[in-house]
């Protein structure tokens, strides 16, 4: 019992950090590469919202394994967009938390539940 406790605990924070670093790098990048474009802040959101939710559905898929996917997908979701939330802010980019952040929450751990899914199912383990 208390190795799968722990187990489980290493596959959610695996998923999640790999997910908020993706997410870190990609959206630097769209940054860089939008820059001269200068694109609505509506473009911006979504691309940043894509971003996080691929980031959610690639790592879970990746790094989630066995019983329970659904639910350590999900958590793992929900915590990529708290720890990239907390990254942009210390990294300058403010924090903020609205009812559009809840939103992105959900869409994270929906993605990260579905991801941990498709990986489980794939791999066979379940």
């Amino acid at each position: 019992m208390q190795i799968e406790v722990k187990r489980t605990i290493k596959e959610v924070l695996l998923a999640a950090v790999a997910a908020a670093v993706f997410y870190l790098f990609a959206a630097a990048l769209f940054a860089v590469f939008f820059r001269a474009c200068a694109p609505a802040q509506g473009v911006v959101t979504a691309v940043n919202w894509t971003l996080k939710a691929v980031g959610a559905f690639v790592f879970c898929m990746i790094f989630i394994h066995g019983g329970r996917a659904l639910f350590k997908g999900m958590a793992a979701g929900a915590l990529s967009a708290v720890l990239a939330l907390l990254l942009f802010a210390a990294i300058g980019g403010g924090f903020r938390v609205t009812a559009w952040f809840l939103l992105e929450l959900l869409l994270s751990a929906m993605m990260g539940g579905i991801g941990a899914l498709i990986g489980v199912k794939t791999r066979k383990e379940a």
